[in-house]
């Protein structure tokens, strides 16, 4: 039996800033926009290509949801996008506004460079050696 994690729920202020930060900066795909009761959507981006790894952007409903947004992994790099063109997708999103906190640079792992999304959660853009 394969086990997989379909959705990762990701803390937003706003379903449509994140939609068009998700879709239009990082190239995501729109994956499912459904309204449900009392104002919530369900709302799934994927990067492209991407067969089982879905953001679940979940509107906050409280203020103690709200006080996350931006802070879901404490400061740390909290999500990794593997690429298979760094510097392309690199220049890419500066053109589109994405906000690097670091130059890109070499790992023995491959070439990663940490961005923040339009909350201020922390991701590494990563591509591996093979």
């Amino acid at each position: 039996m394969q086990h997989v994690i379909a959705a990762i729920a990701l803390l937003v202020r706003d379903y449509d800033e994140a939609i068009a930060f998700y879709t239009r900066c990082l190239d995501f795909e729109l994956i499912e926009d459904t309204p449900m009761a009392g104002g919530k959507r369900w709302v799934l981006v994927s990067p492209p290509g991407a067969r089982e790894t879905r953001l679940l952007l979940a509107q906050a409903s409280t203020g103690e949801q709200d006080a996350c947004v931006g802070e879901q992994a404490g400061g740390r790099v909290f999500l990794f996008l593997h690429v298979d063109d760094f510097y392309a997708r690199y220049e890419t999103m500066l053109i589109r506004g994405v906000r690097f906190l670091e130059r890109p640079r070499e790992e023995p792992y491959g070439t990663v460079a940490v961005f923040e999304d339009l909350y201020g959660n922390k991701w590494d853009l990563l591509q591996l050696r093979v």
